[in-house]
């Protein structure tokens, strides 16, 4: 079957890809009962004797301050004592912290959980996540089993569920159906809904695409007010996904207390980071998949090879640390301009939260938050902010009131690193121990990936359609359109009379772009590979060459590489009355070396509505 593993790369190619994407003035409004305020007690569970010992003689972060040679005394799974004279009680296991930190479980204060997400940022040291918008009964199944006591082998969650959008807009991408909205008058049912489907607080897009290079549907500014005043009267914070400063201006202008991520558009001048500051906002700024976003792909696969790391990533995880999104006509992403953001923030004094958005492409659950906490010292935080930024902030900011510290009463989610984080910042990734609640954490290596070269491709001659479809190598043509995610566009492909240079056939590709999907597309696809989807190396290769003619409109070529993740890079090109010999190297991709190829998609896209598109000769050379 080819609809699923095409699915697979549309889906990771129009929703991941974008999932990329505080306590304000509203505050007062919070109430009480917020999450984390369940007392400790109520979650043990467990032999008593297996939660009680003492971290003795490490230096301590508690959170906001170091304590040098000092103990940590946990009974019962909860903090009992903090300090360089706490007495430990006879028969106490004790664990030697010498030339060690410990630090409160780290935070993730931006991620999308599903699956065994949880289990694998435990592995890493992140005992809590905050995500930002995944299947309401996925999340609603996590937190009731977190209500029946600790759970040691997965990190806690607390989410968004649902987020709020517009039909067609990012969040729609998936394939499923989920609520959205288009006025302002419907902001407080959709609030409701969200809240008795038991949501933490309420998530928001505010993005119409352009900043990555895309066009898509985008609440207007009066649904999105409505929303951020709804989520108050509720009691329940408000976060917005912006990607421009412009958008991020509005939304805490209207009341937002945070932004899921900072932009990457240009710095943050001085009118908005006033602004920031006197609304008392936070922001999460995610510059790990800001990374991935603007071009730097080398970083996810440096970090899954470090030697602190590598034998516990799992396969899937290191394809998405290896992974990157690769650039689109007038995207504007700067990781430069995003950490200027981050640096003149920090100067005044706005509060900053550690998430990764993970696992969009450079990312994955868990390990991504030592490198963000590496970006944010970059970025101008100190290395002691930069840890509060993963555990005490979060923890006030989300009212987690049990955890994000080491103090007594607290739930003893506790990580312990060799040397100091205090001072380097990459010593994070030394983890020593993992405690949830008390319970010591089993970090297994990640089973061994067999490995699967890419078959290598001798022969660069794909299709030449001289009476049919047939290919030289791969897995043969298929018709592919936005319908996998919900879309209603439509293309045929069929071989008609007449080639480039008076051949005897082509191939004809014939269809109607319809709006409705997040990124309409249509067209006729090919895998070079074995089976859909499965990469081919034509590394011996260095262009791709084809012959169009058409009605005039643009057309593109989308290359699949395994390296992107299943996230396209797109060459746009114009095809007239006359047949053209279209070149396209390698490079002009991005990060392709020919490798790893695994599809290639002729069609039309946003812009478009009905086309039509010949191409002939198809090969690499």
């Amino acid at each position: 079957m080819i609809r699923p593993r095409i699915l697979e790369a549309m889906l990771a190619a129009a929703g991941i890809a974008l999932m990329a994407g505080g306590i304000a003035s509203h505050a007062r409004a919070l109430r009480a009962k917020d999450i984390g305020q369940r007392p400790p007690a109520a979650q043990e569970s467990g032999a008593a004797a297996q939660r009680t010992f003492a971290v003795v003689g490490a230096r301590v972060f508690d959170g906001t301050a170091v304590l040098d040679r000092a103990t940590v005394l946990v009974e019962n799974g909860v903090i009992k004592s903090v300090g360089t004279n706490v007495p430990v009680p006879d028969g106490t296991a004790i664990v030697d912290g010498t030339n060690s930190t410990l630090l409160p479980g780290l935070i993730d204060a931006h991620t999308h959980a599903f699956g065994d997400a949880l289990a694998r940022a435990l592995v890493f040291g992140v005992t809590t996540e905050l995500d930002m918008f995944t299947d309401q009964k996925f999340a609603a199944s996590m937190r009731a089993e977190q209500a029946s006591g600790v759970v040691s082998t997965r990190a806690d969650l607390f989410s968004a569920g649902t987020l709020a959008t517009a039909p067609g807009g990012h969040g729609t991408e998936f394939g499923g159906s989920i609520p959205t909205l288009t006025r302002a008058d419907q902001a407080q049912a959709f609030v409701d809904a969200r809240l008795a489907e038991g949501s933490d607080y309420i998530k928001i897009i505010y993005d119409d695409g352009a900043a990555l290079g895309y066009a898509f549907p985008s609440l207007d500014r009066p649904t999105v007010a409505a929303l951020i005043a709804a989520a108050h009267r509720r009691g329940k914070m408000a976060i917005v996904h912006v990607a421009t400063e412009l958008a991020a201006r509005e939304v805490l202008e209207d009341g937002a207390d945070g932004l899921a991520h900072v932009f990457a558009d240009v710095p943050a001048d001085a009118a908005f980071v006033r602004l920031a500051r006197a609304r008392g906002a936070f922001v999460i700024p995610t510059l790990a998949v800001i990374a991935s976003t603007s071009g730097h792909a080398a970083e996810g696969a440096k970090l899954a090879a470090d030697p602190a790391f590598a034998a516990f990533v799992e396969a899937g995880d290191r394809r998405s640390l290896g992974a990157t999104f690769p650039a689109r006509p007038g995207a504007r992403q700067s990781l430069d301009a995003a950490r200027e953001s981050v640096a003149r923030l920090r100067v005044a004094g706005v509060t900053l939260l550690a998430g990764t958005d993970a696992p969009n492409p450079g990312t994955a659950h868990g390990i991504s938050l030592h490198r963000e906490l590496e970006l944010l010292v970059g970025a101008g935080l100190s290395p002691l902010e930069a840890l509060a930024a993963a555990t005490s902030v979060p923890a006030r900011v989300f009212h987690l009131a049990d955890r994000g510290r080491l103090a007594p009463g607290l739930r003893a989610d506790l990580l312990l690193v060799d040397g100091d984080p205090t001072r380097d910042i990459t010593a994070t990734r030394h983890i020593v121990s993992i405690w949830k609640g008390g319970i010591a954490v089993e970090r297994r290596p990640a089973a061994p990936e067999a490995a699967r070269p890419a078959p290598v491709v001798t022969g660069g001659v794909l299709s030449e359609f001289e009476g049919d479809m047939r290919v030289g190598f791969g897995s043969g043509w298929v018709v592919s359109t936005d319908k996998l995610m919900g879309g209603s566009s439509e293309a045929t492909m069929r071989i008609v009379e007449g080639g480039a240079g008076g051949s005897r056939g082509s191939l004809e590709i014939a269809g109607t772009i319809r709006p409705g999907s997040m990124y309409p597309w249509a067209g006729a696809m090919v895998f070079p590979g074995p089976q859909p989807m499965a990469p081919a190396n034509l590394s011996r290769f260095k262009e791709l060459v084809f012959w169009a003619r058409g009605d005039g409109g643009t057309f593109h070529v989308l290359l699949f590489a395994a390296h992107f993740g299943g996230i396209p890079a797109d060459r746009p090109f114009t095809a007239g009355a006359e047949w053209r010999e279209q070149v396209m190297p390698f490079s002009s991709f991005g990060d392709v070396d020919g490798s790893d190829v695994a599809g290639l998609l002729f069609g039309a896209g946003a812009g478009q509505s009905a086309f039509r598109l010949q191409i002939d000769d198809v090969h690499f050379r």
